[in-house]
């Protein structure tokens, strides 16, 4: 069974998100500079997480696989070898009424902003941040903004090859920052010009691209399934030839079901020796993979799974959100997986008395070593469950004038509401034993 899209859920997101601290419009006082966003004290810890499950799945458990962090600033050679300075393009056209400027492609009938219909033709527009390096601003110093991490991994292919001994099929990951001069950039953090990547390249021999090319499209739909985003709000949706890249024999994506539709979460591309064979031709250095076993000689085909952190993070905000009934009061409940939440437990010590606070903060730096942790002391504890249960915090525990006595504590669930005394001594335990197994997350 499919969702359907929820139109309303969008603003609440946009609310929520700066309420409380997970994003902020970047330069906000001087008036906010359009398509840029910093990531306030809960989205730097909650993108931080999303990151990390991904390097963990991706790298951390993967034998083969290896990490790698390339530059930012890059020379246009590396553009010019990869096709980018050619065709990494979108149509632009300009609305003649009121001059305002759209992706060809993206508009569906008259101007958004003044409703006009009469347009000039369009023509490509090259979406690669282009600067200097180096004191004078000529052509000898043209620089990019890289506008993806996979080219970095590409260039690095025989220095990754010499220092580790790996043999395909192997992987080079990278998670970093990419940026994309977009036309139209909108819906929040879905499409801005400044964002944060999570791409692997996957080195096979030849033969077997279009086998693995089928097995990172399940595994990356897994991973996503097993962080809590329901498969109703998820497809996998291949390619046709009119949508295919420059580099790519066969791309799918897995699509998410946004407030506007369904849209891409991650792409995972067959590049085959595109990438390889270019740079190679450009450069004068051999990448290719010499098999001592067999005695071939090939340039490995290359399977790409790319996702974006920042729209990563904003769909796993999005299928966690919630609005529903606790003693006949109303919350809102973000039902994120543990992996992913920006605190994983919080402190809370039954009232401001002094008494408490000496074993709640003994409490919190026992907790602390092992996971991210909050401590909050204001309102009533009630509010202070809900504030939690807003920004998805798994569980809370609750020291009162009882575990002076028994030195036992109250831990509560997020999702069931369900409260339970536990040692002090046992905590750790308990707690890391609902983490490792969480409960089947509930949904709307």
């Amino acid at each position: 069974m499919t969702d359907v899209p929820q139109p309303d859920l969008m603003e609440k997101i946009v609310n929520l998100c700066k309420r409380r601290g997970f994003v902020f419009q970047s330069a906000e006082i001087y008036g906010g500079f359009r398509s840029t966003y910093d990531y306030g004290p809960l989205g730097v810890n909650m993108l931080r997480n999303v990151k990390q499950a991904w390097w963990r799945s991706m790298v951390q458990l993967r034998e083969e696989v290896v990490g790698l962090d390339a530059a930012i600033l890059t020379p246009p050679a590396i553009w010019e070898a990869s096709g980018h300075l050619a065709n990494f393009t979108d149509p632009l056209v300009d609305c003649r009424n009121c001059h305002s400027r759209w992706r060809a492609d993206h508009l569906d009938g008259p101007c958004p902003n003044c409703g006009s219909i009469d347009f000039t033709e369009a023509r490509p527009f090259n979406l690669m941040f282009k600067t200097h390096a180096g004191p004078v601003e000529d052509e000898g110093a043209v620089a990019y903004l890289r506008p993806e991490t996979a080219q970095g991994m590409f260039v690095d292919f025989a220095n990754v090859l010499q220092a580790t001994r790996k043999r395909p099929p192997f992987g080079i990951a990278q998670v970093g920052k990419s940026f994309r001069n977009e036309i139209t950039p909108g819906n929040f953090v879905f499409r801005t010009r400044e964002f944060e990547q999570m791409e692997m390249e996957y080195f096979v021999p030849p033969d077997d691209s279009a086998k693995w090319h089928e097995y990172w499209l399940q595994e990356r739909y897994r991973w996503y399934v097993e962080l809590g985003i329901p498969e109703s709000k998820l497809r996998l949706r291949a390619h046709g030839p009119d949508e295919l890249s420059h580099y790519s024999t066969a791309t799918s994506d897995v699509e998410f079901l946004f407030p506007w539709g369904w849209d891409e979460l991650e792409g995972i591309a067959n590049r085959t020796d595109f990438d390889l064979r270019h740079h190679a031709e450009a450069s004068g250095v051999r990448l290719d993979y010499f098999d001592q076993a067999t005695g071939e000689r090939y340039v490995p085909h290359v399977i790409e799974p790319a996702a974006g952190a920042t729209r990563s993070m904003m769909a796993f905000l999005l299928a966690a959100y919630d609005e529903d009934e606790v003693g006949g009061e109303a919350r809102t409940v973000l039902h994120l997986h543990p992996d992913l939440a920006p605190y994983q437990v919080a402190v809370l010590p039954l009232s401001k008395k002094d008494v408490l606070e000496p074993l709640a903060r003994e409490v919190l730096a026992m907790l602390q070593p092992h996971f991210t942790c909050d401590y909050d002391v204001t309102q009533s504890i009630g509010r202070r469950y809900r504030r939690f249960d807003e920004i998805g915090t798994p569980w809370c525990v609750t020291v009162d004038f009882d575990s002076l006595e028994d030195r036992s504590l109250t831990v509560r669930d997020r999702d069931s509401t369900e409260q339970v005394r536990v040692p002090i001594d046992g905590l750790i335990e308990e707690l890391r034993g609902r983490a490792a197994t969480p409960a089947r997350l509930p949904r709307r």
